[in-house]
Order: structure tokens, then sequence, then C-alpha cells
């Protein structure tokens, strides 16, 4: 086996880990579909899939969680609050003094009872994080955005540069040594927070993250962010939504390789190449593993699999147990709130929690049904991911790797067209599996299976260069983007439905923005990057404007209106904010701003 001649250089334990995942990932190109796969799909109500377990710490304070609610009501209430409080005594000492808590029939706690409770017995949330110097922040690098010619826009653009210092946070010394004291996972490097009420690193954001960090020069610290999802990667077997311990049964988009390549290319650091190889082989067997894997035959009986978000877990969410439990307080049986936890789970497994892109109803958000969707943008990064290991496999010469990854790529390339593309709207549309129809073990492709709502995740595969190579493709997708609704005053809405949730109409999101615009930009397509253009340039506005007016930066954006930001979901707009200010910076080293180009709104 060619495999086993590209392993030599490796030391034994990794050139055993990369032989076991080579072995699983050759196979998985040939096996046919498993009818265990397709059970998983839980066609009927009841709900039968994987659960991992969180601590008895997470347990103890969605009680805490609970009473609070009843305690203090619904106004300014945050149930992330009191999962991310860490204990100044042991679990058993505070769960006596809570059980001794005068409580009445509803749960509640006189307030100042349950105030001195919770000064007495917890240390505030956000404190098991600590400031960080970062090493590598200078206040103007050298080369900083040398296309921004725009004096005030330049100004602000190293106010947004200057916010890393401001989120950058790093473990405390308790967390390491008192693990069980708190949710908060000990990671072994410095880490850059969303912000707000976001007080760990998140898996998807720290993409964005990294690529306002390369813009700005500070390649050490997103060096540590890779090596801080790596031990994550390592430790779990899969790189967590976020570093808490409620977070442990679900991931986020697999942006990983993305990191280590965009790095690599700015750094030429192949230690760090070499050293995430077999994580990344890792998550990949992850990700294409059964819960996730979904097989489908096309039109013309060929079978392609795809992956699909599956959360293992189907409870209700640790960090929003209070609002998952009312909403689920709807349904009728355990089974079907089993169900819709679990889709709950699985759409913020997606990044994007909530829209009515995952419900059957648009007007219901009971009728989630996250787990029975193949979504566009999933796959694309899983797409992605195929081609980064082929590249950064080469660059540490592990030649047949490189080839198995490229050929994969290949295959999935193929299989959007048969699967996603929609020839009449010009857009790559999610499939639903198994809509509408009874259990069976084999899934035909269906014309009516697709998803035609509009969403700003019909155009994300531009962003991988396999498409936005194809100009003639490209010139299509981007006359449907213009005509679509969702190019807006200030970006790019997320969907074309205003039901209140925070990824539905009228919101814009950073990285949405991001990918569009970048795969856009990188076409050959003269009309294509014009838009790119001027897609950058209303987002950098709504984004300085909003910034001057409210002073801060914000982790989504009205596109109705320049200058305002964002709202609706579960919780305020929150301030910071990681990919905000990664996506600017990008767009500004990109696409500069000319000395006379306005900056305000129009």
């Amino acid at each position: 086996m060619p495999i086993m001649a590209s392993l030599h250089a490796q030391p034994n334990c990794e050139k055993q880990f990369l032989f076991l995942v080579s072995i699983f990932f050759l196979l998985s190109l040939s096996l046919t579909p498993m009818s265990a796969t397709n059970s998983l799909l839980s066609c009927g109500s009841k709900d039968s899939g994987p659960v991992v377990h969180t601590t008895p710490l997470v347990k103890f304070l969605e009680r805490v969680q609970d009473t609070a609610l009843q305690t203090y009501g619904h106004s300014g209430f945050d149930p992330k609050t009191y999962v991310d409080l860490s204990l100044k005594f042991n679990l058993s000492v505070t769960e006596e003094a809570f059980d001794k808590l005068p409580k009445t029939t509803n749960g509640s706690v006189p307030v100042d009872d349950f105030d001195g409770f919770i000064k007495k017995y917890f240390k505030p949330a956000g404190e098991d994080l600590v400031y960080a110097e970062p090493v590598d922040f200078v206040a103007e690098p050298h080369g900083f955005l040398p296309k921004v010619e725009n004096p005030k826009v330049r100004a602000w653009a190293l106010e947004v540069h200057a916010l890393w210092k401001n989120l950058s946070r790093k473990v405390s010394d308790s967390v390491h040594q008192h693990p069980e004291l708190h949710t908060l996972l000990p990671l072994p490097g410095p880490v850059i927070i969303p912000g707000s009420r976001f007080r760990e690193v998140y898996y998807w954001d720290s993409y964005w993250v990294i690529r306002g960090l390369l813009a700005s020069k500070m390649y050490e610290t997103a060096k540590s962010i890779v090596s801080n999802l790596i031990y994550l990667l390592d430790q779990y077997g899969h790189v967590l939504n976020g570093a808490r311990a409620y977070y442990t049964n679900r991931s986020q988009p697999p942006l990983l390789s993305a990191m280590v390549y965009e790095i690599y290319n700015r750094t030429g650091d192949v230690e760090l190449v070499r050293k995430a190889l077999p994580p990344l082989l890792k998550e990949y067997q992850f990700w294409n593993s059964e819960i996730h894997k979904v097989n489908i035959s096309d039109a013309e009986k060929r079978n392609h699999s795809f992956a699909r978000y599956y959360a293992k877990w189907n409870k209700p969410r640790p960090e929003s147990s209070t609002t998952d439990k009312e909403s689920a307080s709807k349904l009728s049986n355990d089974s079907e709130r089993q169900q819709f936890y679990r889709d709950s789970a699985s759409a913020a497994e997606s990044g994007w929690d909530f829209s009515t892109r995952w419900m059957r109803n648009s007007s219901e958000f009971t009728s989630m049904a996250t787990t029975k969707i193949l979504p566009v943008d999933l796959n694309v990064y899983i797409l992605r991911m195929e081609l980064d290991i082929a590249f950064l496999a080469k660059v540490v010469g592990e030649n047949s790797i490189a080839k198995d990854f490229l050929r994969a790529s290949q295959t999935r390339h193929k299989a959007f067209n048969s699967v996603f593309w929609n020839e009449g709207m010009g857009q790559w549309l999610d499939y639903w599996v198994n809509h509408g129809a009874a259990c069976k073990e084999s899934h035909t492709w269906e014309a009516q299976n697709q998803n035609h709502h509009v969403f700003a995740s019909n155009f994300v595969p531009l962003w991988i260069d396999l498409f936005n190579s194809d100009t003639h493709l490209v010139e299509k997708v981007t006359k449907s983007l213009k005509s679509s609704g969702l190019v807006c005053a200030a970006g790019i809405a997320t969907s074309l439905t205003n039901s209140g949730q925070q990824w539905d109409y009228p919101n814009g999101w950073a990285p949405l923005q991001h990918m569009i615009v970048e795969g856009l930009s990188r076409s050959k397509s003269t009309e294509a990057r014009a838009v790119a253009k001027e897609i950058a340039e209303r987002w950098i506005r709504t984004n300085y404007v909003s910034y001057k007016k409210t002073g801060a930066m914000h982790e989504k954006y009205d596109v109705e209106k320049c200058g305002e930001y964002g709202s609706g979901g579960e919780y305020i707009s929150q301030t910071g904010f990681g990919w905000s200010n990664g996506v600017v910076l990008a767009f500004l080293e990109e696409f500069g701003w000319p000395k006379d180009l306005n900056i305000d709104c129009n």
C-alpha cells in the first residue's frame, strides 16, 4: 500500500495513527451505504442517537439557572451566566447549601437569600479567564494595511487592531489546579475570546479572528489559537463548539484546516503543519463518521456521501436550559422533546443558532429538523478540509495522503452538482433528507427535497477555488446573488425571512460576508470582482459608522440600515467582537480604502 511508504519519516506513534486514519479514509471512499448510518436519521419520533454526558458540576449549575429564572424573572436574565460560574468550595458543600435555601412551590428563592448564596459560594462568570498581554502586539505593525489611504479609516483600523489586546485572555491557574470547580476547560495557551457573554474560545469564530490577526501581523497569537483547538481535538476527538464542559457533545463548522493553511501561507511554518496533520485527519474522520454521514443516490443512481450536523445530545442545552425547556413545553411527549433538543443542539453546532433554515415551518420554532438537512456550507467546509489536507500533506512529504485527499475533493466536487446545485436558481440549495417519507435504508435524490428558500449559505461554495475558478459558473451565481434580495444597503442578509431569529433577515454576519466576497473577488469575472468590492465597502462602512456611534464592534449588523447593529434571537447583540474585527481588517487588507472615498453613510 503506497500509504505505508509515505510514513517512513514519522515518529512511531504518529506513523501508527496516520496509518490507521488512512486505512479508514480509503475504506470510507469505497464502502456502500450502511443501514446503520441511515437508521440514525430517526425517521420516526423516537430519538435513539448518541449522548455525551456533561459533568456533575454542569448538571448542578443548570439547577441554579432554573432557580435564578424563578427568582429574578425573565427581565435581563441570561441563562449562560449561571453555567459559567466557578465554585469557591467543592461541589458537595455548595450543593448542600443550595438545597437548604428556602424555596416556594414554584422553585423561587427570596432575592436576598439567593443573592447571598451566589456571592458566598461562587466566583463571578468570566473570573476563570485572566488578561494576557499578547506577545506579538505592537500599536502599529510594520506594513499594516498598506492599501488604506484615507486617514479617518486608517485611524479606525488601528483602533480595531488594538481590540485584540482587549480580547486576549489565558486560562487562570485555578482552572489548571482545580478543574472540577470550573466549567471552563484548561487550555494550554492564550486565547482570543469573541467578547461580552462569550467568555471562552469558540471554534469557527477563530478562523476569522485568525484572518484579522494575520492582517495585524500577530502570527504567534494566531498559532496559539490553533494549538488550543488541536488540544481540544486531541482530548475529545473533535474540536468543541467552545471551551466549556457543556460544549463537549457538539462541534462547530470545521475550519481548523483552513486556519492552518492561512497561517502557513503567511509564515511558512512547516512545524505547525507537521503538528496539525494527525489531528486534522482525526477531525476528518469525526465529520465522516456514521452519525454525520449520509449517503444519497442521485438521479443517475450514483452514490454520494455527505455530512450533516448532528449533536451528541438530546436534552436542553445547559447554556440555554431554561429557554429550551420553555420552547419544548409545547410538545406533547418526551420523544418529541428529545428530538427537538437534539435538533436545537445540532443547529448550535452549525453556528446558525437559530434560523428558519432549520425549520420545517418558519413560524414554529419547535419544527426545527436540523439533523434531517444536508447543509451546503458544511459540505463546502469539508471539501475545503480535503483540499487543505491534500496541500498540507504535500508540504510535509506525505504525498500518498495528499493524493488520496485530492481524489476525495474531486469526488465531493462532482457530487455537489448532483445533489445541491439548482440550475434554475443559479444557487446551491440545502437538501432535506427523508422529507415527509417513511423510514427507509437508502435515500434517493428528489428535486422537491431541495430547500428553495434563499439563504446566504446558498452562495458559500464560491469560497472554494474549485467553484470560483469556473468563470461561466461564477457569472451565473453572481447574477443570482444580485437578484436574490439578499444584497442590501449595508451587506448581505442571512435570509429573506424576518422571523425574529438572529440568523435571519435583516441581520448580516461577518463570516458570510467574508466567504462570499472572497470567493467573488478571487474569480476571473470582472463583474463578480466589482460586486465583491461593493459589498466589502458597504460592510466596512456600516461597521465604521456603528463603531463611531456606539464605541464598539458588534457581532452582527442590520444590513437594511447603514450603521445599525443587529438584534433578535436568544440574547442581545454582543460587542467585542472577534470575527467582526477580523473580517473588517481582512477586507481593508484586500481592498484598502482610497483617500477620497467617503466612509460615512450616504
